[in-house]
């Protein structure tokens, strides 16, 4: 959400789970561990730029890490309504550097490998921000199991 309003966007992403071993401390969601999405998009664009926000206020005034609050889903395209599977998500986005960014990366073309083969393609998303979102909310839509069949999670606190 920006200063119009809310906008969504689609995206490629891929997804693990959370590990601090990988990228060192502070990478990952500790030994609860949960589910992480890389996206790749430029902070120019409107929702990049959005993204890129400063943190909230905490109660005490304090200024929260940078970690922009999101809403997304995810589904197959083509789907029948009475088959219908999906997710609906809220969480916590931020552009990755260093480190944590390899780790996105290697993520994110393990997911795409049609990245890494095409030599400009790879070359300019490397030039590109690679953003993580960590859900700490997740609603499963499963119309296969039943219409309206909803499953939730939400991450552990302190993770």
């Amino acid at each position: 959400m920006d200063e119009d309003g809310p906008q969504a966007c689609a995206v490629l992403y891929a997804t693990e789970a959370a590990d601090v071993t990988e990228a060192g401390a502070g990478a990952g969601a500790g030994a609860a561990g949960g589910p992480v999405l890389y996206f790749v998009t430029a902070a120019t664009t409107r929702h990049g730029r959005a993204l890129a926000e400063p943190g909230v206020l905490g109660e005490q005034g304090a200024r929260a890490e940078s970690r922009t609050r999101v809403a997304f889903t995810a589904q197959r395209d083509g789907q029948e309504w009475s088959a219908l599977t999906g997710i609906q998500g809220r969480g916590r986005c931020r552009p990755l550097s260093g480190a944590e960014r390899a780790v996105g990366w290697r993520a994110y073309t393990r997911r795409f490998p049609f990245v890494e083969a095409d030599e400009r393609l790879r070359a300019a998303l490397e030039r590109t921000t690679l953003w993580e979102l960590r859900p700490d909310w997740l609603r499963l839509i499963d119309n296969g199991q039943g219409f309206g069949h909803k499953e939730e999670w939400r991450r552990p606190e302190g993770t």
